[in-house]
């Protein structure tokens, strides 16, 4: 499953230089630096473009920066789901440097109830407005994670700070994360050494950038291990926090969920199942090929058998008519041979006669008009009523007759092949 991990700029502050502050969401800061992975641990592209320029990726992580976030150490009230969001803004009201409601609260993973754990803090419109750039820009993010955070053993990153519009390095800062919280200070001064215990852990993993490994072991007095910032997102990028949490969780509707379902459907990890379902659809389709094929040629072997009993019974019949329709000429024939022989056929007046007698009612008087047409015999049955027609009817139907009723009138026929009995 192919990741895009996308670095959302610093947030702007108030810069002692210029002595104002920069407006958020600032139209200069359209680069993102970006890195993609084909399963979220090899590096496998990087590089920093506009956001409508970004890779288009499985899974999309936005990475915030090591000062973006500040976190908070907390006993986890027990309030339920729908009310968590308000008892952590009580819980951290006095501890937080905005208004709760202008704060973006999150809860570190797994976090239980009445229990202490950690909770991150961003600015909740500075985040958004971020995210919302993201999505218009067709980049739906699925996580939001911090850069780095309250973590045992120790992890110390040295990086350049950069300040000013045109981005020159001004220092280099130490991103320090330990049990207990995250911090980020320069290295001039005593701040640093004061923060980082004397002597530091020795299970401490250490780290800089390339541009900030000489300072860095200077600083430390020993090698460091060379970590590039894309290396970094990636490694972030792999935590278990999540701050797209409450009411910034992302909620998969409409024309975006079916987006992320296709995207999941057509992913590398989806492969055998669309391999399955190929294999399905072709299946059936042999199958209802293969079935009708053999249908076709009982349906053929029938016909053949039928035309050839036609054949050796009527040997003068037409070949061509046998084979249009072989039934008809059998039909014919055999009425064709009752009439030399002086027999009448089923549809004749005499044999429609005997059966409309066998059915007539005891208590009704002799018909008193009849009229024959090929196959058709018309009584009158002026006066009948409706349980007289119905036994006449009942009694005809298992000799194969059908009895109609018309204005005083019966009409009895032969049944259509395949009518119910």
């Amino acid at each position: 499953m192919s990741t895009l991990v996308v670095q959302i700029p610093s947030r702007s502050r108030l810069r002692s230089s210029v002595g104002a502050v920069a407006p958020e969401n600032s139209d200069t800061a359209t680069d993102y630096v970006y890195v993609t992975s084909p399963d979220g641990l090899v590096l496998e592209t990087q590089g920093h473009c506009a956001a409508s320029l970004l890779p288009k990726a499985t899974s999309v992580v936005a990475v915030l920066a090591d000062t973006d976030v500040s976190w908070h150490r907390i006993t986890l009230p027990k309030a339920p789901a729908a009310r968590l969001r308000a008892a952590l803004g009580g819980v951290l009201e006095d501890a937080l440097l905005e208004d709760a409601e202008d704060v973006h609260l999150a809860l570190a993973p797994n976090a239980v109830a009445g229990a202490p754990t950690w909770v991150a803090a961003v600015s909740r419109r500075w985040l958004r407005g971020e995210l919302a750039a993201l999505e218009k820009a067709e980049v739906f993010v699925d996580r939001v994670v911090p850069m780095a955070w309250p973590d045992e053993p120790p992890i110390g990153h040295f990086a350049e700070t950069e300040v000013g519009p045109n981005g020159a390095p001004h220092g280099i800062a130490l991103h320090w994360a330990h049990a207990d919280g995250v911090a980020s200070v320069r290295l001039q001064g005593g701040l640093a050494r004061a923060l980082v215990p004397q002597p530091a852990p020795a299970e401490t993993r250490w780290s800089a950038t390339p541009g900030a490994v000489a300072a860095a072991e200077q600083w430390l007095g020993g090698p460091v291990r060379v970590m590039a910032p894309g290396q970094r997102l990636l490694q972030a990028a792999r935590s278990l926090w999540n701050l797209r949490q409450f009411d910034l969780a992302r909620r998969n509707r409409g024309v975006r969920a079916l987006r992320d379902s296709a995207r999941k459907f057509f992913s590398p990890a989806w492969r055998p199942v669309r391999w399955g379902l190929a294999t399905l659809v072709v299946a059936q389709i042999l199958g209802l090929n293969l079935w009708a094929w053999h249908q076709r040629g009982a349906i053929e072997s029938r016909q053949q058998a039928m035309q050839g009993i036609v054949r050796s019974a009527f040997p003068n019949a037409n070949p061509q008519d046998i084979q249009r329709d072989a039934d008809a000429v059998m039909q014919r024939e055999a009425q064709a041979l009752r009439t030399l022989a002086g027999k009448p056929g089923e549809t004749d007046l005499e044999p429609m006669m005997q059966a409309a007698a066998s059915a007539w009612p005891a208590d009704r008087p002799p018909v008193e008009t009849i009229r024959f047409e090929p196959g058709r015999l018309t009584l009158s049955a002026t006066g009948w009523t409706d349980e007289q027609i119905a036994q006449f009817r009942s009694l005809l139907r298992p000799g194969g007759w059908a009895v109609e009723t018309a204005e005083g009138r019966l009409v009895m026929s032969r049944m259509r092949p395949g009518a119910a009995s």
